[in-house]
C-alpha cells in the first residue's frame, strides 16, 4: 500500500495545470491539518462534450490528494441562465448529466463511492437558502452581478433578471455545500471573486478558487456544446470522431490555440503519466512520451506530424469513450437521451428558415476559413495560380484559381480566405484542385474581383455557415449533376455594408461577418 502523500505533495497534486489559484495560502495551511474540502459545478444544459475530460481529470487529483469532492449539477442554474434548459427538460437533463458524469468518471478509473453528488435543487428552495438570496440580493449591485456574469451568463440585447440572480446562487453554493474551495474554469474568475467579496458581508467565510485554463475546441476557440463543429459529443460514434479531428485545427508546428494538443496536455498525460503517438516504421515509428514538454516541444520543431497527432489522440480518445457508449447504449439511456435532447421536428426547420424539407439549403455547402500557405504561377496557364490552402487538415489543400490578372502574387500569400472544400476535385490543366476560393466580383465592365475577408482573429479550418443555417451537416461531396452550388450561388450577393450574403442572410463564423473591401452590390463565386 502506497503511503499517503504529504501537504507538499497534495498541493502539487491539487494545482497542477491549473491557470491559477485564489487563497494559496490557505489551502497550504488547511492540508497541513486536514483533509480540503471542495466542490465542483456543472449547470445541466447542453450535452456534455469532450471537454468535460479535463475537469474529471482535476477530480481524478484532487481524489489522489485525499480531498473530499462534491460534484454540484446545478439544474436551478441552468433554467437561471436565459432559460438554457427549459422547465419541462430540467429533471431529464439534470438525469441526462448525473448518468453521462458518472459514466465518465468511471470511464476514467475514478472510484465513485468516493464522491457525493447533490442537485442544486435539493437545498436551493429551502426556506434558509432563499432568505440569504433576498439578503446577497440587498447588499449586491446591479453593476457587480452583471459583470460577475459576463463570461459565464448567456449575454442578449434584453437580459432577464434571472441572469443577475446567478452569481449570487453561484457564491451561496460554496456555503451551503460546506467546502473550503470551488473548482472551476477561469471563465468563472469573476463569479469567484465576487463570491469572495460577498459572502464574508452575510457572515460567511471567504472561500478558496481553484482555476482550470480554458481548453481550446477543435477550430481553435472555446470547445462549445452549441458550436457544433468545436466539439465532439460523448456519445460520437468512431467515424464521427475521426471525422471531427481530421477537421480539427492542428496547423503544423503551431502550439498556440491548438485543441488536439491541449487535450493531449490536460486530460491524456494526467491520466496515463504518458503518451504515445502512434506513426509507421518509414516515419520513425512509434514514441512514447512521459512528460508533454518534450511533445509540444517536438510538435513545434516539426518532428511530429499533426496527422499522426490527430490518429493517436483518435485512438486514446475511443478508449476513453468506448465504455460511455456501451452504457448509454441501453434502451433506458437511450430513451432519457431522446427525452432530454429532443431534435427539432421538421416542421419547426421550416417555419425558422421558409425552406421546403427537400430544397437545396446552405449547410450543404463546406465553406471554411483558410490560410494561403504558398503560390505559384500554373505552369502551363498564365492566368491561373497554383495555391496550398491550410484549411485545419494534416496536409494543405491544392487549389488552382484563376486570380492571375485581379489579385497579387503577395497580396495571396499568408492571407485568410473562404474555401469551398466539398466540391469534386477537378483537374484544371493538368493540376488537380480540390476547392474553390470564394471571391466577391462586380457586375459591370471592367470586371473587378476581390476575396472574401473572414473576420479578424479567424483560425484556418474554422466553419464558414449562413446565418439561419448552422445546424446542418455539409455534404462530403457535391454532385455536379445536382448543381447544389450553381443554384445556391444564384442567390449570394454582396450587401450594401460589403458583407457576403445569401438571400439577405450573412455569411458568418463564430467571430463575425464575412465581407469584401468594397464591392457593394456584387456576385460572389
Amino acid at each position: 500500500m502506497e503511503p499517503a502523500p504529504g501537504p507538499q505533495e497534495k498541493y502539487h497534486l491539487i494545482t497542477r495545470n491549473l491557470q491559477e489559484v485564489l487563497g494559496e495560502d490557505k489551502l497550504m495551511a488547511i492540508l497541513k491539518e486536514r483533509e480540503l474540502k471542495i466542490y465542483w459545478g456543472t449547470a445541466t444544459t447542453g450535452k456534455p462534450h469532450v471537454a468535460y475530460f479535463v475537469p474529471m481529470s482535476k477530480i481524478a487529483d484532487f481524489l489522489k490528494a485525499g480531498c473530499e469532492v462534491t460534484i454540484l449539477f446545478a439544474d436551478l442554474h441552468a433554467y437561471l441562465d436565459n432559460m438554457k434548459a427549459p422547465w419541462e427538460l430540467l429533471e431529464l437533463r439534470t438525469r441526462y448529466y448525473e448518468n453521462v458524469i458518472k459514466a465518465m468518471l468511471e470511464s476514467i478509473g475514478v472510484p465513485l463511492e468516493k464522491l457525493k453528488f447533490v442537485r442544486g435543487t435539493d437545498y436551493q428552495l429551502s426556506k434558509e437558502y432563499t432568505l440569504d438570496v433576498y439578503r446577497l440580493s440587498s447588499v449586491v449591485t446591479q453593476h457587480d452581478a452583471k459583470k460577475a456574469g459576463a463570461e459565464v451568463v448567456k449575454q442578449v440585447e434584453h437580459p432577464l433578471l434571472s441572469g443577475l440572480l446567478y452569481p449570487g446562487l453561484q457564491a451561496l453554493d460554496e456555503e451551503y455545500l460546506k467546502v473550503d474551495a470551488q473548482f472551476g474554469g477561469v471563465d468563472q474568475r469573476k463569479i469567484f471573486t465576487f463570491a469572495e467579496k460577498y459572502l464574508p458581508s452575510l457572515g460567511y467565510a471567504k472561500r478558496i478558487h481553484l482555476m482550470n485554463p480554458m481548453v481550446p475546441g477543435l477550430t481553435g476557440s472555446k470547445m462549445s456544446s452549441s458550436e457544433e463543429d468545436s466539439k465532439i459529443d460523448l456519445l460520437d460514434r468512431k467515424e464521427d470522431v475521426k471525422k471531427k479531428l481530421r477537421k480539427a485545427f492542428c496547423e503544423p508546428g503551431n502550439v498556440e490555440n491548438n485543441g488536439v494538443l491541449s487535450f493531449i496536455k490536460h486530460v491524456l498525460f494526467p491520466l496515463k503519466s504518458e503518451f504515445v503517438v502512434l506513426r509507421e516504421e518509414k516515419w520513425g515509428g512509434n514514441k512514447t512520451y512521459t512528460a508533454y514538454e518534450g511533445l509540444e516541444k517536438d510538435f513545434a520543431e516539426q518532428v511530429v506530424h499533426p496527422g499522426d497527432l490527430k490518429n493517436s489522440v483518435e485512438v486514446a480518445l475511443n478508449k476513453l469513450l468506448d465504455p460511455i457508449r456501451e452504457k448509454f447504449n441501453s434502451p433506458e439511456l437511450k430513451k432519457l437521451t431522446q427525452a432530454a435532447y429532443p431534435k427539432a421536428k421538421p416542421a419547426e426547420k421550416h417555419t425558422k428558415n421558409s425552406e421546403p424539407e427537400n430544397a437545396v439549403v446552405p449547410s450543404q455547402l463546406d465553406m471554411r476559413v483558410g490560410k494561403v500557405i504558398s503560390v505559384e504561377k500554373h505552369p502551363d496557364a498564365d492566368s491561373l495560380y497554383v495555391e496550398k490552402i491550410d484549411v485545419g487538415e494534416p496536409e494543405p489543400r491544392t487549389v488552382v484559381s484563376g486570380l492571375v490578372q485581379f489579385v497579387p502574387r503577395e497580396q495571396l500569400q499568408d492571407r485568410l480566405v473562404v474555401l469551398l472544400c466539398n466540391m469534386k476535385p477537378k483537374a484544371m490543366r493538368g493540376v488537380e484542385s480540390k476547392g474553390m476560393v470564394l471571391c466577391a466580383s462586380s457586375l459591370g465592365e471592367p470586371r473587378q474581383v476581390e476575396l472574401l475577408d473572414p473576420p479578424a482573429g479567424c483560425c484556418a479550418g474554422e466553419r464558414v455557415y449562413v446565418e439561419g443555417y448552422d445546424d446542418g451537416e455539409p455534404e462530403d461531396e457535391l454532385k455536379p449533376k445536382k448543381k447544389v452550388f450553381e443554384k445556391l450561388q444564384a442567390d449570394f450577393r454582396v450587401s450594401e455594408d460589403c458583407v457576403a450574403q445569401w438571400k439577405q442572410r450573412n455569411f458568418l463564423t463564430k467571430l463575425g461577418t464575412i465581407s469584401c473591401k468594397s464591392l457593394k452590390g456584387g456576385s460572389i463565386g
